[in-house]
């Protein structure tokens, strides 16, 4: 694998993302796209209510741009992975939009149903899912991380399961998007470390490292309009995105169960939620967290007394997501010795 192209993915990613983020943020905030806050969430984020929303646009465009001109040339040869990723991910960043665009119409933090966001994402699933396997890019099988084996799974099972992973996994990324940057640092890490996994794969997995490098160097870009106070926030349209192209960049490696490890701080925030739930309803109105999920649950000082602010939690955050992209790398790598 060319080592420079990845180099370069990034830094076009980077610059792409940097330059589009230039011309969105005034124009979002001249047409007063701003975001809504739920009013039941912590009181001190009421003051971030009206920042521009839908800043996913400028990763978007600049991970578009990666694909057609340093995946260009893979696509002549053949390689196709970065194309369906990138086109699974619009295909979750439109589902964004839509939703981002009824809150705005609203002028409420509710947008789609949630019947509605789910129907749509499970369609892109299975669509998806097909088209791998179509180009032969995912078999009926699982691959268990660290313990190196390969389980044999029957398709009436595989691809419910596949489509139901992809759809926890998209909607897990958009509970960790609510504090400033948080998704967006979480999901570098584990950028970097698809980038790494497939780098580790050799030149068949090329594209699939142009992707992840395009990403990182997107979200960096991101990171400039990110810095206290944020300028933009990245909205349905950038975290369903982001969501959808983990899961993709996952299935094009046909190794779904890496999400477990690399994903692992978006799958604990999902976990805290779904806990929540269940034991207010079960109890009556008790709650395990004082607010789910559990970033806001450190925000408000649960169990130790300690009200986290939002630089300790992405701290917190940042550094478990690239030790556990380091962990997963490494647990994935005696697949390919």
């Amino acid at each position: 694998m060319s080592t420079m192209k990845l180099i370069f993915a990034l830094a076009l990613g980077f610059m792409v993302s940097t330059l589009v983020g230039a011309f969105l943020v005034p124009w979002l905030r001249k047409i007063k796209a701003g975001q809504m806050i739920k009013e039941n969430g912590p009181t001190w984020h009421m003051s971030k209510s009206g920042t521009p929303t839908m800043g996913g646009i400028m990763f978007i465009a600049a991970i578009a741009a990666v694909c057609f001109t340093v995946g260009f040339g893979l696509v002549l040869e053949g390689q196709w992975a970065h194309v369906f990723v990138l086109t699974f991910g619009l295909v979750f960043g439109a589902i964004g939009f839509l939703d981002d665009l009824e809150k705005l119409r609203h002028k409420a933090n509710m947008g789609l149903s949630a019947k509605g966001k789910f129907l749509l994402q499970l369609s892109a699933s299975i669509c998806f899912l097909f088209l791998l396997r179509r180009f032969g890019y995912l078999h009926s099988h699982l691959y268990v991380p660290f313990a190196n084996i390969t389980v044999d799974v029957p398709e009436w099972f595989f691809y419910p399961f596949a489509s139901f992973v992809i759809v926890g996994c998209v909607n897990a990324v958009n509970i960790t998007d609510g504090v400033d940057g948080l998704a967006r640092r979480t999901c570098t890490a584990v950028f970097i470390g698809f980038t790494a996994i497939a780098w580790s794969r050799g030149a068949e997995y090329q594209s699939v490292g142009i992707f992840g490098a395009g990403m990182t160097g997107a979200l960096l870009g991101f990171l400039v309009y990110k810095f206290n106070p944020a300028k933009v926030f990245m909205g349905d349209t950038g975290s369903l995105f982001l969501g959808g192209a983990i899961s993709g960049l996952a299935f094009a490696l046909d190794m779904p169960l890496i999400l477990l490890p690399l994903c692992l701080m978006p799958v604990l925030e999902t976990l805290s939620d779904i806990i929540q739930v269940c034991y207010f309803k079960a109890t009556h109105g008790k709650r395990i967290f004082k607010m789910a999920p559990f970033h806001h649950h450190l925000e408000m000082g649960g169990w130790s007394g300690h009200k986290w602010k939002e630089k300790e939690i992405f701290t917190l955050f940042t550094g478990i997501s690239l030790l556990m992209a380091v962990l997963s790398v490494l647990g994935s790598m005696h697949r390919f010795l």
